[in-house]
């Protein structure tokens, strides 16, 4: 029904939703006449919107308002109307210097990628990395607080990935070199779901080898990689301070909050993986059409990333208001998932 649109009413919903992007506010037809400059009466372009409204692209949110575009629209407008071009010169050298900054390691890519991402649209960057299933290099254990440590993983080829456990009380310098030099004899070059299993197996029959502060440290380390992460890979969400940016009103707050709280979840990680997983380019996911987070509010632009071998291994991409500037963001996303891939080793 929506392709059947004239080029009249194409141009209308197309100053409707780039007079909303700029403003935030509803738009009224004698504002849309002085924007087109085409003699058109504000009468007539009345009239139009009217029939758009009728047609579920555009909404007026108060009476005698003016409009704004729905979810149905702003999702006509990016497939149908919006001209996307390539990213500039300076713009693409801008993200392959902060990406590529200080080696290849793709967990350090990953967070300058992300961080980068979120510094220049201005939303909220997200990444879903690999899961941590391949031969591991090194583990290792860094005392942080009274009961806290830091568990380091380093894989062989270059993902470092860090958490923080709660760890027994009492620990001490040589408490923590023991872990780490039994962990590393028995770790290196396995991947980590077989590892695991031969150390826990191990501690049960050596127990008596080990005190018992170290094997609770060792049995600690191990299980923070299990769980949801060690299926769906790690969700890692920057700049989401950007999402309180242009908060109005008090359901606004709500609906970021409940947004905050949905990320948090292993469903998140799927379905992000999963809507990237067997597709090629750019996926956009707008307002109440966005199956991710339905009832946000926000718009979701993502990308797959591939490794060396061109595997798809994770996802990236941003997390904004309905009006982000999808001309600019779109090809930006895409670039960056690419740019991984060609740094990735």
């Amino acid at each position: 029904m929506f392709s059947d649109l004239n080029q009249r009413s194409r141009a209308i919903l197309k100053e409707v939703v780039d007079a909303y992007m700029a403003s935030g506010e509803p738009v009224g037809s004698r504002a849309i006449a002085e924007r087109l400059g085409l003699g058109l009466s504000p009468a007539t372009i009345r009239g139009v919107m009217a029939d758009l409204e009728h047609q579920g692209l555009l909404h007026a949110p108060h009476i005698s308002a003016g409009r704004i575009p729905t979810d149905i629209g702003l999702r006509f407008f990016v497939d149908g109307i919006l001209e996307i071009g390539d990213l500039a010169r300076d713009e693409k050298s801008s993200l392959e210097a902060k990406c590529a900054a200080q080696g290849h390691n793709l967990s350090d890519v990953l967070s300058r990628a992300t961080d980068t991402l979120s510094g220049l649209t201005s939303c909220a960057g997200l990444v879903v990395a690999p899961k941590t299933d391949r031969p591991l290099k090194q583990i290792e254990f860094v005392p942080l607080a009274p009961g806290r440590v830091l568990v380091i993983l380093v894989t062989e080829d270059g993902l470092v990935e860090n958490r923080v456990i709660d760890a027994p009380l009492g620990l001490d310098a040589a408490t923590l070199a023991s872990a780490n030099t039994y962990l590393n004899r028995r770790l290196a070059g396995q991947k980590l779901t077989e590892a695991r299993r031969e150390v826990e197996e191990d501690l049960l029959r050596r127990r008596a080898e080990l005190d018992e502060l170290t094997s609770k440290l060792i049995e600690a380390g191990l299980a923070v990689w299990s769980g949801p992460n060690e299926k769906t890979g790690q969700l890692l969400i920057r700049g989401q301070a950007h999402l309180l940016e242009d908060i109005t009103a008090l359901a606004d707050l709500e609906r970021i909050r409940l947004l905050f709280d949905t990320l948090e979840t292993e469903e998140a990680m799927a379905r992000l993986i999963d809507a990237t997983r067997d597709a090629e380019g750019v996926q956009i996911f707008i307002g109440a059409q966005n199956g991710l987070f339905a009832h946000a509010g926000c718009s979701v632009i993502v990308a797959p990333y591939q490794n060396a071998q061109e595997q798809v291994i994770g996802t990236i991409g941003v997390i904004g208001p309905l009006r982000m500037n999808y001309a600019r963001i779109i090809p930006m996303v895409d670039y960056t998932a690419k740019l991984i891939g060609r740094l990735v080793k």
